[in-house]
């Protein structure tokens, strides 16, 4: 891959506080790469450095083979869309949305020809006139939007654009958003801490933890194929259950030996991963086929949850959520079952993994 984007070895410490620690990361051009992580990993400070708002302790950033790390942000040509929008309430749209053309002295036409291209492609195309606070809020995110393509950046940086916008209309924005950035093949670097937004938007992700990139893939590698504990925890639901490696190599969880095709750890204490929706419930004596796992419990409850019903039950390796379709036919509490999945869906890692 060639990249268009480049991080070398960024680091960030904030007296004994390490934001960032050595981070590496090569983004194509036209590619959507999210930094995903929880509060404080370091993917805002990341995405900052790139912006040119905080200067590395370490390291070097460049844009298509030209080294920006000592530039300064103004120069930089990065679109950036803040978590606040960060409009200005004196303006109306048009002038927001015009206003780093302004600051790049554009003649009078070819700005308000842009401006009315970038309003058109965020569809905003007669609210020219108006004022931040006479918007909803996912007009006022379009905006911010408009406002950062209107420069025609190298780079489009996104810090948790989305966090504010009600849960249907942030769904909306994420196929708007994912949409206008293939058709016009930006480059863009996405930060978030919700892993739906990073799942749907990006062609790849790179999850962060204490400052460091655990891991760089698909969204189906990331949640398919964690590489570390993290991940398997971070992204996506997960039941946990306690288990062991054996002397002799065997994966017991609950007293009973769990088939696994993807890597072990060392002998000693594990836990295995099971994302709920791929478990499923059957009777307790139901024959098991080959290449599956089998599980008894009893149903303890069950909670419905709109588009699924999570159903808890006990088993002695511990107290297991299993995620079926709204509307299925399930068993009623006290009932005894068995708990089933594939082998191929085990992931197991060691007590002191990362």
């Amino acid at each position: 891959m060639t990249a268009h984007l480049s991080l070398r070895g960024l680091s960030k410490h904030y007296g004994p506080t390490v934001a960032v620690a050595d981070v590496s990361l090569d983004v194509a051009k036209g590619e959507s790469v999210a930094l995903l992580g929880p509060s404080g990993c370091g993917k805002t400070t990341t995405l900052r450095m790139v912006a040119g708002l905080v200067t590395p302790g370490s390291g070097r950033i460049s844009v298509a083979g030209r080294d920006i790390t000592d530039k300064p942000s103004h120069t930089r040509n990065m679109g950036y869309v803040f978590q606040s929008y960060a409009l200005f309430p004196h303006m109306n749209v048009a002038a927001n949305v015009g206003f780093g053309l302004d600051e790049r002295d554009i003649n009078r036409t070819d700005r308000d020809r842009r401006v009315r291209e970038a309003l058109a492609q965020v569809r905003l195309t007669g609210l020219e006139n108006r004022r931040p606070r006479e918007l909803s809020g996912g007009q006022q995110q379009r905006v911010a939007l408009a406002r950062a393509l209107v420069i025609e950046p190298d780079v489009l940086l996104l810090d948790e654009s989305l966090s504010n916008l009600d849960a249907k209309l942030r769904d909306a924005m994420r196929i708007e958003i994912r949409d206008l950035q293939r058709s016009l093949g930006i480059t863009t670097l996405f930060v978030t801490h919700d892993q739906t937004e990073a799942l749907t938007l990006c062609d790849r992700i790179a999850v962060m933890n204490a400052g460091r990139i655990e891991q760089i893939g698909a969204p189906s590698a990331i949640y398919n194929h964690p590489t570390t504990r993290f991940v398997a925890d971070f992204v996506g639901r997960s039941v946990i259950l306690p288990a062991e490696r054996t002397s002799a190599g065997a994966l017991v969880a609950g007293g009973i030996t769990i088939g696994c095709t993807g890597p072990l750890p060392e002998i000693g204490p594990c836990e295995v991963f099971l994302r709920p929706q791929r478990l499923t419930i059957a009777p307790m004596y139901e024959p098991v086929g080959p290449g599956l796992n089998r599980l008894p419990g009893r149903i303890h409850s069950q909670v419905f949850v709109g588009d699924r019903i999570e159903v808890l039950a006990d088993t002695s390796a511990g107290r297991i959520t299993v995620e079926a379709a709204s509307g299925a036919s399930l068993p009623g509490e006290g009932a005894e079952v068995a708990i089933l999945w594939r082998q191929a869906d085990t992931l197991v890692f060691g007590r002191t993994s990362p």
